[in-house]
């Protein structure tokens, strides 16, 4: 597959009873409906870590059937290679067109596990990898240096490079460093929504978007308008966002404040998140429905 444009991830919602699949599907329609390039299902947005094997391949299967040609990224990681190595083998047998791999681990790993992870992981697939270089869940920092052993190897095909870390203007020169040392065969690529545009403007190729997960439509214009150096847009639609944005940084993350928002829009039930998380607060509940329909976002 092609790695480009808006990968959108959207959330898993989950009931007492289980996955909840009518409102997995329903959100699935919406990325398709909204022409995003690609679809991350059980990212850390779709909760991946708080699921079983079997609701894991449930969630894998349900998104290849309803995403259709759309193609669909599946996260394998788990702490242990074994269960790496299970996910995988689910993902692919569910039709999954790439498989996102983080650095998941209870104790810290030290950068010759991580790339014997990833050697293992490549040895047993057939469908492209993908980095998942997310230290704020992980705690784990790819160097420049293990990024390029890892890109050497069968099957790697792209990066997820947080936007903002540990600065804005550190990652983009990490952005530039990793374009002119990696193989053509490595499709860089940004997370961290509020500054992924900025990312995308200085050679990233593809977004990993959460908020793309429930507001397809908005953050499709936003990627364009970030690859073609569409400026106004850019800043038109980001003003759209920031509120959105602002509140998830203040929860250490976007996953309870879209998880909110999806019940607020009838996207799924409340509660919608795997126990212990919980959603927004009474107070920015209200706030949140209030911006939700001020911005009309979609």
């Amino acid at each position: 597959m092609t790695f480009n444009g808006l990968s959108a991830f959207p959330i898993t919602p989950i009931t007492q009873d289980g996955i909840d699949e009518r409102a997995f599907a329903r959100l699935i329609n919406r990325l398709t409906e909204a022409g995003v390039d690609s679809i991350g299902a059980e990212g850390s947005t779709g909760s991946y870590a708080y699921l079983s094997r079997q609701e894991r391949a449930r969630v894998a299967e349900l998104a290849v059937k309803e995403a259709g040609t759309t193609p669909v990224l599946v996260s394998i990681g788990a702490i242990r290679l074994r269960d790496v190595l299970n996910h995988a083998e689910d993902a692919q047998k569910a039709g999954a067109q790439a498989l996102l791999l983080p650095a998941m681990s209870y104790f810290p790993l030290r950068d010759e596990e991580v790339f014997s992870l990833y050697a293992a992981v490549s040895r047993a697939v057939s469908v492209p990898v993908i980095i998942y270089d997310a230290p704020g869940t992980t705690q784990f920092r790819f160097s420049d240096a293990l990024v390029q052993r890892i890109a050497a190897l069968p099957h790697i095909a792209s990066i997820k490079v947080p936007s903002a870390f540990p600065t804005a203007q550190e990652a983009i020169a990490r952005l530039h460093r990793l374009a002119e040392q990696s193989p053509a065969s490595l499709t860089l690529g940004v997370s961290r929504d509020p500054t992924a545009a900025e990312g995308l403007r200085h050679g990233a190729k593809v977004w990993y978007s959460e908020w793309g997960g429930l507001f397809p439509k908005l953050a499709r214009r936003l990627t364009d308008a970030a690859l073609a150096g569409d400026h106004a847009t850019i800043e038109s639609v980001s003003a759209t966002f920031k509120p959105f944005w602002e509140m998830s940084n203040r929860y250490g993350g976007s996953l309870r404040v879209i998880a909110s928002a999806a019940a607020l829009m009838g996207l799924a039930q409340e509660p919608c998140l795997p126990e212990p998380l919980q959603g927004v607060s009474a107070e920015d509940r209200a706030v949140l429905e209030e911006l939700i329909r001020t911005h009309t976002p979609s």
